[in-house]
């Protein structure tokens, strides 16, 4: 068969392929979504935990006076800060740093250049049109302990008490987004915090695996 009847052959089969109105036609049958199938559906699924039971909990910050004004920028960062360290971490209470760094903390006022406490962010994350306090200390191995405070009828109260490695921290439509690496090249986890108004908290949302940007460096940690 010569090139030219090869290529009107081809025409044809492709105009074949249409209803006289110039409409498609239908490539046939496409098969059935299937249902999901559980196995080992005799196993007895694990028990739900007791309420509260490894929650971060929403916590009044003690030591901490009070903020009749509503704005939470009022509240003085570093006994907000001071008064967190003190009261330990949300789950059981123990201390969150080493000793070197409580020492450079309780050290802020008066050597700010060495002073781990982050610039403190204010951003509306419980969709109220109040601004929350969000804190970063940053500790010797490149991790991040994160907390976000809120008023609560003038209280400074604890709605978030988490650590990272992280690559960024973002805020995004009232989401705290963290993204750390992995030991996957190219990919980091994507950590996303929301306002729960059940538990009263940012409490863990998603927890996903991402393409990395290149452009960002990987945080390296001191022996």
């Amino acid at each position: 068969m010569t090139s030219l009847a090869l290529a009107v052959a081809g025409m044809v089969a492709l105009l074949g392929g249409c209803a006289g109105s110039g409409e498609p036609l239908s490539a046939g049958r496409t098969s059935a979504a299937s249902a999901p199938v559980r196995l080992w559906p005799d196993r007895k699924p694990a028990p739900q935990p007791e309420p509260g039971t490894g929650e971060n909990l929403p916590a009044a910050v003690p030591g901490v006076p009070r903020v009749p004004s509503g704005d939470i920028r009022k509240a003085p960062l570093l006994t907000v800060v001071k008064a967190q360290v003190a009261a330990g971490s949300a789950l059981g209470g123990g201390p969150q740093f080493d000793s070197a760094t409580t020492r450079k903390i309780d050290a802020c006022a008066d050597e700010p250049a060495r002073c781990p406490v982050r610039k403190p962010q204010y951003q509306d994350l419980t969709g109220d049109g109040k601004a929350e306090l969000i804190v970063g200390i940053e500790a010797p191995d490149a991790s991040l302990a994160l907390w976000v405070f809120k008023l609560h009828h003038g209280v400074v109260t604890r709605i978030m008490d988490a650590g990272a490695t992280p690559l960024s921290v973002e805020i995004a439509n009232g989401d705290l987004i963290l993204r750390e690496p992995t030991g996957t090249p190219g990919y980091a986890t994507r950590t996303v915090y929301a306002w729960d108004a059940r538990t009263r908290t940012m409490a863990l949302r998603a927890m996903e695996f991402d393409q990395a940007d290149p452009a960002t460096p990987t945080p390296k940690r001191t022996p």
